[in-house]
């Protein structure tokens, strides 16, 4: 593909993210109070051909991580439940690469795009201790593949996705095994959450599987145990996620901002824009912690796509500065998205506006901004290859 042909594509494809996120933005408020399962979020999204587009990069298919975390920066703010859904699709469609052979991968991400699928799933990061004898997931050998059973907690489109990727333990050996789980399997049930705080059409909930089958081609690869025997690319894996969480976490923010600003230049807002100096400062403020996590997270996500690009070749080092980095962005980003969101309603009053600090303190709830500057300080001052604030 010529470097024209490849920008004309880009440009298409970032054109499309704004039409459907003008779609979503319409009625966000009201999907929102209803908190039902993304079925026809999800609709629009194949509709619209962003699960097919969003696959990594490959002849004549896929997309850069760099533009894809535009559309679902783009998505997010218009509602991030729906740029959830897209983040974590595009990631677990990496899965290939980061776990199987190149020729399993590239088959994999074939058919991916042709059948449209949409991804979901939750893979853990690798853990020193980890307690192979308490898994929630477990395989079985079952003639000449395997027999899948336990529970597992997952973020997103747990009832509507096509494909399910989730990491189980062999009770044969304690390896641990990254699989693939077609929706509608036998001895596979979903039990939606419900009522949840925010992200509500995220479609969150748990898989329940009962010895669901696992033919060989299902299997993707090996999940090391710990860090140390992780290869760099592989290592990648964790942290990919949570950078792309990290654009949903400012579409969130950039979400609030603009719909606090059109209220106020309105006149519905708690106090009128006119010549107020201090609804000045307080924009610029906010506005500028936007921009200022949105550097830092652009940072992050060129040296992602530098760092994937490589591949193989990737070292140990580059990946624990990428998993800092990373780190870093997550730590910016969920300050400026919590308090972004939740000063704008102090600056307008309208049926809705809560929704955004909602999403965003669901989005960051799990990963405690002490925890990664505690890596990030780690990796600075020892130059710790290890990944850096991966979570069990």
């Amino acid at each position: 593909m010529t470097p024209s042909t490849a920008d004309a594509r880009r440009r298409a494809l970032l054109r499309t993210a704004r039409d459907v996120a003008d779609d979503l933005a319409a009625d966000a408020i009201v999907r929102d109070q209803a908190g039902k399962p993304p079925t026809d979020e999800t609709a629009r999204l194949r509709e619209a051909g962003l699960p097919a587009a969003l696959t990594p990069p490959g002849p004549d298919r896929g997309t850069d991580w760099r533009t894809a975390c535009a559309v679902v920066r783009e998505i997010a703010a218009a509602d991030s439940s729906v740029g959830d859904v897209l983040a974590r699709h595009y990631v677990h469609t990496w899965s290939g690469r980061f776990y199987a052979s190149h020729q399993h991968a590239a088959a994999l991400e074939e058919e991916s795009v042709r059948e449209r699928w949409l991804w979901t799933g939750a893979i853990r990061a690798p853990w020193p201790d980890e307690d192979t004898a308490g898994a929630d997931l477990t395989l079985r050998r079952h003639g000449t593949g395997h027999q899948l059973s336990g529970r597992r907690a997952v973020h997103t489109a747990v009832a509507t996705a096509d494909q399910i990727v989730v990491d189980a333990v062999s009770a044969a050996n304690g390896g641990v095994l990254v699989v693939r789980i077609p929706p509608g399997t036998r001895g596979l049930s979903v039990e939606p959450a419900h009522d949840r705080l925010g992200q509500r059409v995220a479609g969150a909930g748990e898989v329940v599987l009962d010895r669901v089958a696992i033919a060989p081609e299902q299997v993707l690869g090996r999940r090391p145990h710990d860090e140390e025997s992780t290869a760099p690319f592989t290592a990648l894996a964790e942290p990919a996620l949570r950078l792309a969480l990290c654009h949903v976490g400012l579409g969130i923010a950039e979400g609030a901002l603009t719909e606090a600003r059109d209220l106020s230049r309105g006149g519905r807002a708690h106090r009128l824009p006119g010549e107020d100096p201090d609804l000045f400062l307080t924009y610029g403020e906010l506005a500028s912690a936007a921009q200022t996590a949105t550097a830092v997270v652009d940072r992050a996500t060129d040296v992602m796509t530098q760092a994937l690009d490589l591949g193989p070749h990737l070292d140990a080092e580059a990946a624990a500065g990428v998993a800092a980095l990373v780190a870093t962005a997550e730590a910016v980003t969920s300050k400026a998205a919590l308090r972004i969101t939740a000063r704008v309603l102090e600056l307008a009053d309208a049926p809705g506006l809560d929704r955004f600090w909602r999403n965003a303190r669901v989005l960051t709830a799990h990963r405690p901004v002490a925890h990664r500057l505690r890596s990030v300080g780690e990796h600075y001052l020892n130059g710790s290859h290890r990944a850096v604030a991966a979570f069990h």
